[in-house]
Order: structure tokens, then C-alpha cells, then sequence
């Protein structure tokens, strides 16, 4: 005989499970879904497909919600979670993704691979352990031989390689790099294989470096445009790096026109490293700007939005 169903079942899913669920290792996890259903629902929990085991997600239901609950979540607790509720053979389902992470591991293969003026192009590969979620950047540091002590050359680089600039004449630098996921930093750096040498001017290794370079190749950019957002006012500069040869023809574009000869723009090229300057800039100077970089083989650009905002004004006590 069957029972007289009073009220469907309805399972209520909370407004922060129905999107994934993201945790740490090591964290508690203790989720609580509300229901009706008139006579009690009979609650059922699945994962990927399959019926939970006990002993590794604990299960409390009443007559009013079901609970779920681990009490030190490791990654093998990540899946996708599914309640059923019944009641003779109506059924309301609701499905939750649980994903659990941990900080990554270090990239892999860093090295330096090419070395002109005052600069160092470094590459390197992402880490074979993400930490279950998407690496978010990169953590490139310096060190010069001498005295050991690093300091950080990028933060948040969001590519595989990158330039480092500004480098001493005559010194010697090794690199680093740590991979970043939603936890955090990895927990060791990758080194990289080699050092770059900064040659002395009027030097031997000058010319043998002058040689390398004459190699072709197609412009690529080894460190982006960033979005940045500005004080109206206050004068600002965008800036990125390149490397090519024959040495590439630069354009800066302001939405996708391009930035002829404006006062108010001042372009500057320093061995790849190009920046552009603007002066004042007013809200109307928002916007997206890009920057090409053209040889006989081939083309690159990069691009980023610059917020322009006015200055508030300081409140009255």
C-alpha cells in the first residue's frame, strides 16, 4: 500500500554550493542541505556515480536537512556529489562539486635562454602538480652570485616566460621561480639550469653574445602589458618586453588606433624593453592599449586596459 505523499520533496541547496565548492587540504567540511517533503523523504548521497562509503564521508540526516561531513578533506574527497530525495517513487535531486586543493608544486625546466644588454630571457614549463586548481601566475626572483640575496624581478606573471631587466654590467645572476595556485605560493622554488653573464662592454664575450643574436626569429613578447588603474593626473607609463630579429617594428595602439605623434605620449625603446609613457592622464585616456611588434617573419602584440578613475575627494570629519 502506498503512503499518502503530503508534500513533494524538495531539496533546498544553499546558494554557496551551487557553484563549486572550493576547500583546502586539511579543512573541515560540514554541509548542511535543507529539504521537505511530508511523509520524510528518504536521502540518498552519491559520488561520481557511486554510493558513499561510510567510513570515508560521514552522513547525518533528520526530517528536516541532510549533512555532510569530513573531518580533514584530502584531494581524493574532490568529485561530484549527489543528493536524492524520495519519497515513494517521486524524487528531487540536487548535485554538488566539491573540489579540494593545495598549493603546486615548482615549475619545471627553468633556464635562460637568451642574454643581450642589461637583460635575461628566462622560460620555463608549469608544474606537473597544480595542486588540483589552476596555476593563477608565476614568482620570478634574482640573485646575483656575489652576495646570494634575492630579490623579486615579476609577481602574478601570468606566462611561462619572461625578461629580466635592468641587470648589472660585469655581474653574474642565477633565477628562481615559484608556480601560484588559489593556495598560495608553492612551497619550493624551480632554479634555473643556467646563469646569465653580463658581459663588460669592449669585451670578447660581446661579440661572441652580438653573434647569437643574429640568429632569425619571428618577435615574440617575453614579458606582457599588465592592466593598470591611474590617478587622473598623475602621470602613469605602461610597459613591456620584446625580442626579435632583424630587430621588429614597434606600433602602439590606443582602441585598436594608432598613437601618432601626441604630446602627450612619449615612446621609449631600451633593447626590447618598451615602455609608454603618458602624461596626465585624464578619464578620457581609459581605455585598451596595445603594442605590435612587426619583422620580415612574422608578427606579436599584446594588450591591456588602462582604468583611469578621479581622484575622491578626502571626507570632512
Amino acid at each position: 500500500m502506498s503512503l499518502l505523499v503530503l508534500e513533494h520533496p524538495k531539496i533546498r541547496l544553499p546558494r554557496e554550493l551551487r557553484t563549486k565548492y572550493i576547500r583546502r587540504v586539511g579543512d573541515k567540511i560540514n554541509l548542511t542541505i535543507p529539504f521537505q517533503g511530508k511523509p520524510r523523504p528518504v536521502a540518498t548521497w552519491y559520488k561520481d556515480g557511486q554510493p558513499i562509503d561510510p567510513k570515508v564521508v560521514n552522513v547525518r540526516n533528520s526530517n528536516v536537512d541532510s549533512i555532510l561531513f569530513i573531518r580533514s578533506a584530502e584531494r581524493e574527497h574532490s568529485g561530484k556529489y549527489e543528493l536524492v530525495l524520495q519519497i515513494e517513487n517521486m524524487e528531487d535531486r540536487a548535485t554538488i562539486e566539491i573540489r579540494i586543493v593545495e598549493k603546486p608544486g615548482p615549475p619545471v625546466n627553468m633556464r635562460v635562454v637568451d642574454v643581450w644588454g642589461f637583460n635575461a630571457a628566462l622560460e620555463w614549463e608549469s608544474p606537473r602538480d597544480d595542486g588540483n586548481c589552476e596555476i593563477t601566475g608565476y614568482t620570478i626572483q634574482k640573485a646575483d652570485m656575489k652576495t646570494k640575496e634575492w630579490f623579486t624581478v615579476y609577481e602574478h606573471n601570468r606566462r611561462t616566460h619572461c625578461t629580466a631587466t635592468d641587470l648589472i654590467m660585469g655581474n653574474e645572476y642565477m633565477f628562481r621561480v615559484y608556480s601560484e595556485n588559489f593556495c598560495g605560493l608553492s612551497e619550493e622554488p624551480r632554479m634555473c639550469k643556467n646563469t646569465a653573464v653580463i658581459a663588460k662592454t669592449g669585451l670578447v664575450q660581446k661579440q661572441h653574445s652580438y653573434r647569437e643574436k643574429e640568429i632569425t626569429c619571428v618577435p615574440k613578447f617575453t614579458q606582457p602589458l599588465v592592466d593598470r588603474s591611474v590617478v587622473a593626473g598623475y602621470s602613469t607609463a605602461i610597459s613591456c618586453a620584446v625580442r626579435g630579429f632583424p630587430k621588429p617594428k614597434i606600433t602602439w595602439m590606443k582602441n585598436r588606433m594608432i598613437i601618432g605623434e601626441d604630446p602627450k605620449y612619449l615612446m621609449q625603446n631600451n633593447q626590447g624593453v618598451l615602455t609608454l609613457n603618458i602624461r596626465k592622464p585624464s578619464t578620457f585616456d581609459g581605455g585598451k592599449y596595445s603594442c605590435m611588434a612587426v619583422n620580415e617573419l612574422g608578427k606579436d602584440e599584446v594588450e591591456c586596459t588602462l582604468n583611469v578613475r578621479i581622484p575622491t575627494a578626502p571626507s570632512k570629519e
